[in-house]
């Protein structure tokens, strides 16, 4: 099975969309209400954890020269809460821009082999777009109808 190429395209917009989002809010903005328990500091320190997860596939799948795959039990979002809500909100947009770059590439790069072992395992680790558009849509929805780029009304 061949990986359509499409992933590329979508997960680099997906990354655009993160590096527009944290140009046009300020620190105090990224502290707005996402949900009950999220703010858009937490969404986007949560897209770089799980972007992590896949880094530390990819990075594990070289060296062991086979798949990789890290477990972890979603429970981990509700464990993690304090501390990515730790992250000063400007860090965690830098975060979540800067890791998503490194995985996109790093996908980009991947042999076609093992990246259709990795798309047969799990499409949402290589089309990244589809988590990461999830929350984005999330914090557009959070923040319908404020004012950007200045004070939060």
């Amino acid at each position: 099975m061949v990986v359509d190429p499409s992933y590329v395209q979508l997960n680099r917009a997906s990354t655009e969309r993160i590096r527009r989002l944290a140009r046009r809010l300020s620190d105090s903005e990224l502290h707005h209400p996402v949900g009950e328990h999220w703010t858009i500091a937490i969404a986007l320190a949560h897209l770089a954890f799980w972007d992590r997860r896949v880094l530390l596939a990819l990075d594990r799948t070289a060296q062991d020269g086979k798949l990789f795959t890290p477990e972890i039990d979603l429970t981990v979002n509700d464990i993690a809460l304090p501390l990515l809500a730790a992250i000063p909100p400007g860090s965690a947009a830098e975060l979540a821009i800067n890791t998503a770059d490194l995985l996109d590439k790093r996908l980009e790069a991947l042999p076609g082999p093992l990246l259709e072992q990795l798309f047969q395992y799990n499409r949402r680790w290589v089309i990244r777009a589809l988590h990461r558009n999830e929350h984005l849509d999330d914090v557009d929805a959070a923040l319908g109808g404020v004012a950007h780029s200045g004070a939060l009304q």
